[in-house]
C-alpha cells in the first residue's frame, strides 16, 4: 500500500548513511509504539521511515516547499532553518509521492514542533523520533520508560525538554509547540483533578 522499498530505496539514495539508518530505527520504533497503543502498525512504519525526508535537502529548496504547500508554517518556524525540513517534508510527500493521507502527512509535519490535539500517530511519530536505537541523549531511558507507560506522560515530558532547550540558547518558539505544551499539562492536570475527585467520593 505505502510501496515501502520504493521508499528505503529513494532514502538511500537521498540521505547519509547515518540519517538512513535513524529513518529505518525511527520506523521500527514507530512500528512497537503503534503495536503497543493500538495503532495501525504499517502507517506508523512508512511516516517514521519517511519524516525526515527533506532533512537534508539544501535550504533552498526545503525552503522552496515549506512556503508552497498548504501546512501553515508560523513565523518562529520561518525563521528556524531547522525546522523546516518537517513543512517541507509533508508537501514533498503530497506532492511527489502522491501521498495524501492526512494523518501521515501531519505526522512528518508536525514531528519536530507538536501542536495541540495531535492525533496518536502523531505522537507515535514525535516520541519514536526520540527514543529511536541510536539515541543517546542524557535522559533518553527516562523517555523510552515513559514512551512505554504512558505516551502523553511521555509527550509532556518531551515538549517540556524541548522548549526548555529553546529558552536556554533564546531561540524562538513556535506557536504550535507552546500550544502542544499548554495541552498536555491541561490533560495531566484534569485526570489528576478527575483522580482527587474518585478519592474524595
Amino acid at each position: 500500500m505505502y510501496q515501502v522499498k520504493d521508499k528505503i530505496a529513494f532514502l538511500e539514495q537521498h540521505l547519509s548513511k547515518k540519517r538512513f539508518q535513524h529513518s529505518c530505527n525511527v520506523a521500527r520504533a514507530a512500528r512497537q509504539l503503534a503495536q503497543r497503543y493500538g495503532a495501525d502498525m504499517d502507517k506508523a512504519y512508512f511516516a517514521g521511515l519517511v519524516h525526515d525526508i527533506c532533512k537534508e535537502m539544501p535550504f533552498e529548496e526545503q525552503h522552496r516547499l515549506m512556503v508552497a504547500g498548504d501546512f501553515a508554517p508560523d513565523i518562529a518556524e520561518l525563521h528556524s532553518r531547522k525546522l523546516w525540513h518537517g513543512i517541507a517534508g509533508a508537501y514533498f510527500l503530497q506532492e511527489e509521492f502522491g501521498i495524501t493521507d492526512k494523518e501521515i502527512l501531519l505526522a512528518v509535519r508536525f514531528h519536530t514542533v507538536g501542536r495541540d490535539h495531535m492525533s496518536l500517530l502523531e505522537e507515535i511519530i514525535y516520541i519514536a523520533d526520540m527514543i529511536s536505537e541510536e539515541r543517546d541523549y542524557k535522559g533518553v531511558g527516562k523517555m523510552r520508560k515513559l514512551a512505554e507507560e504512558n505516551l502523553q506522560a511521555a509527550m509532556l515530558e518531551a515538549l517540556t525538554d524541548a522548549i526548555g532547550s529553546v529558552l536556554k540558547k533564546g531561540g524562538l518558539l513556535p506557536q504550535y509547540t507552546i500550544a502542544a505544551y499548554n495541552g498536555y499539562l491541561l490533560q495531566k492536570y484534569a485526570k489528576l483533578h478527575e483522580q482527587k475527585e474518585r478519592k474524595n467520593g
